[in-house]
């Protein structure tokens, strides 16, 4: 499309959703009970295991909003949108923020969670993430006024760089490297996890050596336990996974062979999904690999965008995030276990996440103004900067609109966890112990 009419494009989604309306909420008009709609989000999950995942989400207000996104994505969707549409995270938040090894042996700092991502309207990511900011400002210590004010950071760190990308050979964009994030404290932390973590940590994590000398899986309480029902579905399918990455992978992949399969329990959004460990070895024991081969049922999203189904959850989350990031873990790819559909890639090989200790101080708006970059550059590369950019204009509305959402928003999100502890209180949501 030629640029003057992106350009048109985008100044035109101003009718559908004027900058100012970015603001709006509309929680008030709400036709669900959040508690009812988060328990009957269950479609393929373990049934036995949804109290541990209620248990997780009562830690706080922003683990709630962490394990709660379909209550997000309908209220999003209750309002209008600009339809510009991006690759969406779909769970854009601080937590789903972390450094990983790419496949020339750098760490990167990068989005890392992709479970619910789908093509969508760029603000439902922006919201939800300049949403997170507040929260998790609020749970490491800061007052409401400077929650506001690193959202408004993120949010201007967003439209800057949409900006200069817009303006950018489009080739020369879409490689775009963000080189100020290791001066975070935050990301150089999570850095230094990632640079300490390896498959022998995980050795001595998750197995022990059995009596003739062979590494199999120990069992950890409400963490991980070798299976045996399951086993030979679950090799079988890694069979139909290495035909899923590129040749050159499949050769090098070619040499591990698999030892055991466990069950581990992964997350907050995403406990009572089935997933499973692979622990396999390469040249001798200590060359380890762990595979997880992660349970992907449909994105939360799915049902308010019209035309987004697709015939495999896990090929969605690679191909989505492939869209998203410059550079992706080597082995991703996915599979199918009977009627459920799997994302694989490697397990915590040299991953860091981001710490809420090291978001105090001054920590909260570095993290912040790295979030907008690298949210940015996602939707730069799999939507239209050019049109985004325009819709957008003199940044100014857009940030007071944006941080003004995230601070109504996440009132709500502190009303809806208020009402899922009281759910708890009366019976109605059973948690683990």
């Amino acid at each position: 499309m030629d640029r003057e009419l992106r350009l048109k494009k985008g100044r035109d989604a101003r009718q559908k959703l004027s900058r100012k309306a970015l603001a709006e909420t509309r929680c008030k008009e709400r036709n669900f009970d959040p508690v009812s709609l988060l328990m009957s989000r269950v479609e393929g999950r373990i049934r036995k295991l949804l109290p541990v995942k209620y248990a997780r989400m009562q830690a706080s207000p922003f683990t709630f909003f962490r394990g709660s996104v379909g209550i997000m994505a309908a209220d999003l969707a209750a309002g209008s949108h600009t339809a510009l549409r991006v690759q969406l995270c779909g769970d854009a938040h601080l937590e789903n923020l972390g450094s990983f090894e790419g496949p020339d042996g750098r760490l990167i700092f990068d989005i890392n969670d992709f479970d619910e991502t789908i093509e969508g309207p760029w603000e439902w990511d922006v919201k939800r993430m300049a949403t997170s900011i507040v929260l998790a400002g609020l749970e490491s210590g800061h007052s409401n006024g400077s929650c506001e004010t690193a959202a408004s950071e993120f949010a201007g760190s967003y439209c800057r760089l949409m900006e200069e990308l817009a303006d950018l050979p489009v080739l020369q964009a879409a490689r775009y490297q963000i080189h100020r994030a290791r001066k975070s404290q935050a990301v150089s932390a999570a850095i230094a996890q990632s640079q300490r973590a390896s498959p022998v940590d995980l050795l001595k994590k998750y197995t022990e050596a059995g009596g003739n000398g062979r590494r199999h899986f120990k069992r950890i309480e409400h963490v991980l336990w070798p299976i045996r029902n399951r086993r030979a579905e679950v090799l079988h399918s890694v069979e139909s996974y290495r035909k899923s990455i590129a040749p050159e992978r499949q050769h090098v992949f070619g040499f591990f062979r698999p030892k055991d399969v466990a069950f581990k329990i992964v997350g907050t959004g995403s406990v009572a999904l089935r997933d499973y460990v692979v622990l396999m070895e390469g040249n001798g024991d200590a060359d380890a690999l762990f595979l997880q081969i992660k349970q992907e049922p449909p994105s939360a999203y799915a049902e308010y965008l019209p035309g987004s189904g697709v015939p495999h959850q896990g090929q969605r989350v690679v191909e989505g995030q492939r869209r998203i990031q410059p550079v992706s873990d080597p082995l991703l790819g996915w599979t199918r276990i009977g009627d459920e559909d799997y994302l694989v890639r490697q397990l915590n090989d040299h991953k860091g996440s981001v710490d809420l200790k090291n978001l105090r101080g001054e920590g909260l708006a570095s993290i912040a103004e790295i979030a907008g970059e690298l949210l940015a550059r996602g939707h730069a590369r799999s939507g239209d900067a050019v049109a985004i950019g325009a819709y957008m204009g003199k940044p100014e509305s857009v940030v007071d609109s944006i941080s003004r959402f995230a601070t109504a928003y996440a009132k709500q999100v502190q009303s809806d966890f208020e009402a899922f502890e009281q759910a708890i209180k009366k019976g109605r949501v059973k948690v683990a112990a």
